[in-house]
């Protein structure tokens, strides 16, 4: 809404306006511009009126040479003090790599619906966790809105295209499945057992057996573990960023939870501590990493990527079904369901914020038990 006002030059009277624009995005603050030299005040509304319209339309000369990125600046300059250096990394991570090289010196006001669902099917190409890139650029946009820098939203109705794996039929999408059936698991683990160090074979077991994260597992402390009652307590992850070991606070409150034990991983710990001790690795020092579970032989963290590595290492070796670290989570997750656990069990125990992430894996559940299923039709129908 402009104001307008009469003032004196020694031409005579004339007429100006002032009208609130928006907000800078190099600074967040609001902006205001005065216009003079009317010399009349319906002029002087006039041009406030073309002004306004402009600014809505987002075609304003305030906000013409706005560039993607100078709002991606400004936007992430505040938002990365609300989120923990893990998401942060990640995040600059997938502007860096997929949007800014496609979006960043374009002028935001510029940038069209076509030319998003262009770079979306482009990326769709390259990666298969797409939406999570236009969930990212998203927020830029959505941001532009919010501070008056454009009217609209160009990436608001553009569509996420199918991915080749959606298009596969049933009998090679089995051959994508990224778990381990009950066999497959006690070969992996017999094999760990023989082949790999009491560390490392305690490490693979933890995650088949808890479903837990590489992460929460290489951040756990011994006074995480109850051994009176048998459970294992997860409020932290490890962090690596910048060549430093970061340890933070779970990421959702369900995230952090106390998980039940089974006698036999229990007693695998038990063993690991013995060995840990006796190795003089658990009382170097008095800081915090000398608590640490599972360390390297200096007492410090141990690499995010060390697992990875190992399990590709055996997979390889032993020409195993290849699936990945994430996978063991899966294969926790199916065996539960396939035990008779229920989905809000394991949701509980998997610490999943939403039900619908324990629903996904729900529904690649593995083919015995698939025909277990049918199995209880035939026999419940023949009754």
């Amino acid at each position: 809404m402009a104001s307008f006002q009469r003032y004196t030059t020694k031409q005579g009277q004339m007429w100006l306006f002032k009208m609130d624009t928006g907000i800078n995005p190099q600074t967040g603050k609001r902006k205001t511009t005065t216009r003079r030299g009317f010399k009349t005040k319906k002029e002087a509304q006039i041009a406030a009126n073309k002004l306004e319209q402009e600014l809505i339309s987002g075609t304003s000369i305030d906000n013409i040479n706005i560039t993607f990125e100078d709002v991606f600046t400004q936007w992430f300059s505040s938002h990365s003090k609300t989120i923990k250096p893990s998401t942060r990394k990640s995040i600059e991570s997938k502007f860096k790599k997929h949007i800014l090289p496609r979006f960043g010196k374009l002028k935001i006001n510029e940038i069209t619906k076509a030319y998003c669902q262009k770079m979306i099917n482009e990326i769709a190409e390259i990666i298969t966790s797409v939406n999570d890139i236009k969930i990212q650029a998203n927020q830029i946009f959505k941001y532009a809105v919010k501070m008056d820098i454009i009217q609209k939203n160009p990436l608001e109705y553009v569509s996420i295209p199918k991915q080749q794996k959606d298009l596969i039929n049933e009998d090679n999408h089995v051959n994508q499945r990224n778990y381990w059936k009950k066999d497959e698991v006690k070969q992996f683990l017999a094999i760990t057992r023989q082949e790999l160090s009491l560390r490392d074979h305690t490490l693979f077991h933890l995650l088949i057996y808890t479903g837990a994260r590489k992460g929460e597992l290489l951040a756990l402390k011994w006074d995480d573990i109850d051994f009176e009652t048998g459970f294992i307590r997860l409020t932290k992850t490890l962090f690596h960023n910048e060549g430093k070991f970061i340890f933070q606070t779970s990421k959702t409150k369900e995230s952090k939870r106390l998980i039940s034990l089974d006698t036999k991983t229990l007693s695998l710990l038990k063993k690991w501590r013995v060995e840990q001790i006796q190795a003089n690795l658990a009382n170097v020092g008095n800081n915090s990493e000398s608590k640490i579970i599972f360390t390297r032989d200096d007492g410090s963290p141990m690499r995010l990527a060390y697992l990875n590595d190992k399990l590709s290492a055996v997979i390889k070796k032993y020409k195993l079904h290849r699936i990945t670290i994430h996978g063991l989570r899966h294969t926790h997750a199916s065996l539960l369901f396939e035990a008779g656990a229920s989905i809000k069990e394991v949701q509980e125990r998997l610490g999943h914020s939403d039900i619908q992430m324990t629903m996904n894996i729900y529904t690649h559940v593995t083919d015995d038990l698939k025909e277990q299923t049918t199995e209880k039709f035939q026999r419940y129908i023949e009754l």
